[in-house]
C-alpha cells in the first residue's frame, strides 16, 4: 500500500478531527505545541483516539500533525489580530465621510474573516451556559430589570434561564443601572460616531517616543514564538532580546480648553482607536462626559509572550501605569499645552484584548493613579511573560483569587465580552485560556465585592468585535464617567 504524503495526511486529518469537535481552536497569541504526557498523548489526542479508533502507530503518526494544526490556527487568529489593528489605524486616518464607507468593507462577506462565525472556530456561548452571570436584556425594562436582579444571589444563570434571550436591536445596557445585560445580535452604529452640525470639535496632535529614551520600556523583541516550559506548564520559554522602537502618541484636546486648567484624561491602548474623537465631542458638547484630554499610546507592532506589547500590556504590576505617568504624560503635557489632572477620579482607561487587561491592571495596582475602566474582550487569562510566582497564573489570577481575597478598590469598570470570544485548550491546557469564562468569572467577582461594575454580554460577535463597538462607544464612555467631579467641587 502507497503511503500517503504529509501534506494530505494533513489536510484528512484536519476534516476528520472538524468533523468530531476536535479540532485546535484560535487563541489570542500563543503560539507553541502543548507537552504531551509519556502516556496517553495530549487531551485532543486521546479524545481522537477514542471517536476514530486510532492504533497506537496512527497515533504515533497523528500526534505532530496535530501540533501543526495547532501552529497554523495560531498563524491565522495571529493575523487576524493584526488585521484589526491596521483597520482601527486606517479608519483613524480617514475623514467623517470615508469612514463609513471603510466600515462597511469591513463588514462585507470574507472581509472579517472568522470573527462573526466565531473568531476562527470558537465555540458559541449561549446565556445558560454554566457561570453565566444571569443576564438582562438591553431594551425598555432593562433598568427595572436590573434593580430587581441586584437583590439576587448569587447573581448566575440557571439550566431554565433564558436561551434566547437577546438585547433590542442597537440597545445598550442602561446608564442609570449596574450588572450584567445581554446585547445584541443586531447592532446599530451609535450616531455620536458621526460629526454633527455645530458641535465644536476638538483638536488631534501626534508625536513620537522612542524606546531608547525610556528607563521603563527600553524595548524588546523576539526571535520566535514560545515553547511551553517543561518544568513550568503555566508559562512559555521565549527567546527575547534588545530591539528598541519607536511609539506614536495620539492627543486630544477638547473644545475650548483653557491652557493651565487641570483637565481629566482617558488613556488609550494599542493607539488612537479607543479614543473616538467624535464620540467625545458629541458628548462633551451634550454635557454627558466632562471635557477631557484623549492620550493614546500605541505599541511596537508585536503581541504575546516575549513581545514588548505582551510586556506592556499582560504583566501583572504596576509598571505600565508609572510608565505613562512618568514618561508619557510629562510628554503630552509638553507638546500639547495642558495640564493632567492629579486626581485619580479624573483617569480613566480603555483597550480591546490584552490592552483591555492593561486598563484594569493599571487602575488595580495604582488606583492612586487611575479608577474609572473600560474594557473590550478582556484578556483575563494566563498569557504573562515572564513568569512570577508572585502571580503565577496571570491575569486570571483576578478571577482566580486576587480581586476576591483583597479589599475592595475604588474602581469604576465598564466591560464586555462576545458569545464567539476567543477559546484554546489546546496550547497551555491550563484551563486559563477562555476568554468568555475569564469575563464571565470577572463580572461574578467585581459583583460580589461590591464594585461598581456594567458587563455587556455581546450576542454574533467576536474578538474585539467591531459592530459591538460601534454600538457601545458612547454608552461605554458616559457610563464610566458618571459621578465625576471636579477636584474641589
Amino acid at each position: 500500500m502507497r503511503k500517503i504524503p504529509a501534506s494530505y495526511r494533513l489536510a484528512l486529518l484536519l476534516v476528520a478531527a472538524t468533523a468530531a469537535g476536535l479540532a485546535p481552536t484560535a487563541l489570542e497569541a500563543q503560539s507553541a505545541p502543548a507537552p504531551r504526557p509519556a502516556a496517553g498523548g495530549t487531551p485532543a489526542l486521546a479524545e481522537l483516539k477514542t471517536a476514530l479508533t486510532l492504533t497506537e502507530a496512527q497515533a504515533g503518526q497523528i500526534a505532530p500533525l496535530l501540533d501543526a494544526i495547532t501552529q497554523g490556527q495560531q498563524t491565522v487568529t495571529n493575523a487576524q489580530g493584526k488585521l484589526t489593528e491596521l483597520r482601527t489605524a486606517i479608519s483613524s486616518l480617514l475623514t467623517d465621510t470615508q469612514k463609513p464607507q471603510f466600515a462597511a468593507l469591513n463588514n462585507a462577506p470574507g472581509a472579517r474573516g472568522g470573527a462573526r462565525q466565531g473568531g476562527g472556530g470558537n465555540p458559541t456561548r449561549i446565556p445558560n451556559t454554566p457561570g453565566t452571570p444571569l443576564l438582562i436584556p438591553a431594551g425598555p425594562n432593562a433598568e427595572a430589570e436590573a434593580r430587581a436582579v441586584q437583590k439576587k444571589s448569587p447573581n448566575l444563570a440557571g439550566p431554565t434561564a433564558d436561551t434566547k434571550a437577546q438585547g433590542a436591536p442597537g440597545a445598550n445596557p442602561p446608564l442609570k443601572a449596574e450588572g450584567d445585560f445581554v446585547i445584541g445580535p443586531n447592532y446599530v452604529r451609535a450616531p455620536e460616531l458621526t460629526a454633527a452640525d455645530g458641535v465644536p470639535r476638538g483638536t488631534t496632535l501626534t508625536f513620537s517616543m522612542s524606546s531608547a529614551d525610556s528607563k521603563i520600556y527600553p524595548g524588546i523583541g523576539k526571535s520566535a514564538n514560545g515553547t511551553v516550559d517543561p518544568n513550568n506548564p503555566y508559562t512559555l520559554l521565549v527567546n527575547s532580546f534588545p530591539k528598541p522602537y519607536t511609539r506614536t502618541i495620539t492627543v486630544y484636546v477638547p473644545p475650548g480648553y483653557v491652557p493651565g486648567t487641570p483637565a481629566p484624561v482617558l488613556v488609550g491602548m494599542d493607539g488612537a482607536g479607543y479614543i473616538q474623537a467624535n464620540v467625545l465631542n458629541n458628548l462633551i458638547a451634550q454635557h454627558r462626559i466632562p471635557a477631557l484630554v484623549g492620550v493614546g499610546i500605541s505599541t511596537d507592532g508585536s503581541d504575546a509572550q516575549g513581545s514588548e506589547r505582551g510586556l506592556e500590556y499582560d504583566t501583572m504590576s504596576g509598571k505600565f501605569a508609572e510608565f505613562v505617568e512618568t514618561e508619557v504624560f510629562p510628554l503630552v503635557e509638553k507638546n500639547a499645552h495642558v495640564t493632567l489632572t492629579k486626581d485619580p477620579e479624573g483617569r480613566a482607561t480603555i483597550g480591546g484584548s490584552s490592552g483591555a487587561a492593561c486598563a484594569f491592571t493599571m487602575a488595580w495596582y495604582h488606583p492612586d493613579l487611575f479608577r474609572r475602566v473600560i474594557s473590550y474582550s478582556g484578556t483575563f487569562v494566563n498569557q504573562q511573560w515572564p513568569f512570577n510566582p508572585e502571580t503565577p497564573h496571570g491575569a486570571w489570577g483576578y478571577v482566580e483569587n486576587i480581586i476576591a481575597q483583597s479589599a475592595p478598590k475604588p474602581i469604576r469598570i465598564w466591560m464586555q465580552v462576545g458569545d464567539k470570544d476567543l477559546f484554546n485548550p489546546n496550547v497551555m491546557r491550563d484551563n486559563m485560556h477562555d476568554w468568555v469564562e475569564a469575563n464571565h468569572r470577572m463580572a461574578a467577582v467585581l459583583r460580589a465585592k461590591g464594585y461598581h461594575y456594567q458587563y455587556a454580554f455581546s450576542l454574533n460577535a467576536g474578538h474585539v468585535d467591531g459592530p459591538t463597538r460601534n454600538q457601545t462607544y458612547a454608552e461605554a464612555y458616559e457610563w464610566v464617567w458618571q459621578g465625576y467631579q471636579p477636584s474641589g467641587k
